[in-house]
């Protein structure tokens, strides 16, 4: 899997101007239940930080909720927890003390009321910062960036790179159910009803194979990925969507209850050491993550105006 060409410039121009708005579908839907699970959590936890990093370390095993997407956070074909969060949770609560980690699956929508109602300790399924759930949670520093790519026939027969070519070329789109891709499109012009949904990029991958679209959007490191052993189709270079008519790049990180400051701060220290040391690229890269995906982001950028903890 080749990494993104060109875009480390563009990436660094535009990685402080995010002002990222909700794009995954039902983000509102459970909006009233995450805050409601927030208030009754915090008034328990109280205002101090938070104890949840002594009970860890006290019980010696910390509750991942994971939505079961590759290359994320999912249970391998030998029933074995795995993906980039995950294995990442396994070094840094390792360096907190917490010598054990233990999955908890659930749909991506209902992780961060899962969350707030105390279903597990954190969320570690790669999730983008953005203000809205910056309102619901509080999150660490994003551990990856990521830009977006197409899948599309070998060649790329209708030249498309990115959103605006889709919408002039009337290209056949599709992308994932609650993508954040799905918005990227509407914003260039793409009519929303017109979008085929399919349930992940394999169910992406298949479609431009079999010629019912022209391109399939998603992720830079899963589009990578799928076409590894196509012969029918291939992944365009990386590229920054359009927000508000400014480049954008999405930022994933863990989230915590907004109580847990101490535990969420924690986190943190050991992150910056895991990027100095460049030990979070050698844990990240079996996954399809690249150079181009590391980042000095921050939650503070990536939650705008909303609560940054």
């Amino acid at each position: 899997m080749a990494p993104p060409q060109g875009n480390d410039a563009d990436i660094s121009t535009y990685e402080s101007r995010h002002t990222r708005r909700a794009v995954l579908a039902g983000v509102a839907a459970v909006g009233a239940l995450a805050a409601a699970g927030c208030t009754r959590v915090s008034a328990a936890a109280g205002t101090d930080g938070g104890d949840l990093l002594q009970r860890l370390r006290a019980q010696g095993v910390v509750r991942l909720g994971i939505a079961g997407e590759i290359p994320f956070g999912y249970i391998d074909k030998d029933g074995r927890l795995t993906g980039e969060a995950p294995e990442l949770a396994k070094a840094v609560f390792g360096r907190l003390g917490v010598g054990r980690v233990q999955p908890v699956p659930t749909e991506f929508g209902s992780l961060i009321p899962g969350l707030n109602s105390q279903q597990f300790d954190v969320v570690a399924a790669g999730m983008y910062v953005n203000p809205e759930r910056c309102e619901q949670v509080i999150f660490a520093d994003p551990d990856y960036r990521m830009l977006d790519s197409f899948v599309v026939r070998k060649g790329n027969p209708k030249g498309l790179h990115d959103y605006k070519d889709v919408v002039e070329k009337k290209a056949k789109f599709a992308t994932g159910t609650g993508y954040a891709e799905i918005q990227y499109a509407v914003e260039a012009g793409y009519k929303e009803s017109d979008i085929l949904i399919v349930p992940d990029q394999v169910a992406g991958l298949n479609a431009v194979e079999a010629g019912r679209v022209d391109v399939f959007a998603g992720t830079a490191v899963t589009t990578r990925a799928v076409v590894g052993k196509s012969a029918k189709a291939e992944a365009t270079r990386a590229f920054a969507p359009l927000v508000d008519g400014r480049p954008h790049v999405d930022g994933g990180a863990f989230a915590f209850r907004s109580a847990e400051t101490k535990l969420r701060d924690a986190f943190n220290a050991e992150l910056r050491e895991l990027k100095k040391s460049g030990e979070l690229f050698r844990i990240l890269r079996p996954f399809g993550f690249t150079e181009a995906e590391m980042t000095d982001l921050t939650a503070k950028e990536l939650c705008g105006g909303g609560k940054s903890g």
